[in-house]
């Protein structure tokens, strides 16, 4: 994904249409990648239904996570930015598609089964970490243009900032439909993966282009 934003787009359609032109299209240099997330739940915790002490430590994800984050510290290039979890606010929640059949009586509570209820817990910190990585690079003029690959809009005081010191903010949401009022706030939008196909969810296709 970095390396396909790294590859600038030929910026006319003469030069779309010129295959030698396309494979030598400039490279930007790059500066870092910073990869912002948080550690893994590491507690236990009593599943409300079942009444069986679940240990999230030894969870697949958990162990998955722990060993993506040492791999992320080993490369070039990289900046690992962890967040935390809040833990004291972590708190066992029915999944949205069982309480609805819950609440529409087609469900009762004595049908639910221990997978009808997922522990939730909140992250801390990673927005903040983010807008203050963009700020530092936007003052000290490290770079000219940032990507961000991101699916929410708590990224938009960072953007407005980055954007009144002259930075060409583009948005990669990953082909998620994002709101309309977002566009204001960026230089440009562009998804470079392949873009899943969700016509059997009765999802619209968003186009992208920078």
């Amino acid at each position: 994904m970095c390396r396909e934003h790294l590859r600038e787009r030929p910026k006319s359609s003469k030069q779309q249409a010129n295959p030698d032109q396309q494979q030598r299209q400039r490279r930007s240099e790059l500066y870092r990648i910073f990869f912002y997330d948080c550690k893994p739940l590491l507690k236990k915790a009593h599943n409300p239904v079942s009444g069986q002490s679940v240990d999230f430590s030894k969870t697949q994800t958990a162990g998955w996570r722990i060993q993506f984050h040492e791999e992320l510290k080993k490369l070039r290039k990289v900046a690992l930015r962890l967040g935390y979890l809040n833990e004291r606010g972590g708190h066992w929640a029915i999944r949205p598609e069982v309480l609805k059949r819950l609440l529409s009586g087609k469900v009762a509570v004595g049908d639910l089964s221990s997978d009808d209820v997922k522990y939730e817990v909140r992250q801390k910190g990673v927005d903040m970490r983010i807008g203050l990585d963009i700020a530092s690079m936007a003052y000290k003029r490290q770079v000219d243009q940032i990507v961000l690959v991101a699916g929410d809009s708590d990224f938009v005081p960072a953007a407005k900032l980055a954007r009144r010191e002259g930075i060409d903010f583009v948005l990669d949401p990953m082909w998620a439909n994002i709101r309309a009022d977002l566009h204001e706030h960026i230089d440009g939008l562009r998804s470079v993966f392949p873009r899943p196909d969700r016509r059997d969810e009765g999802e619209s296709r968003q186009e992208a282009g920078c």
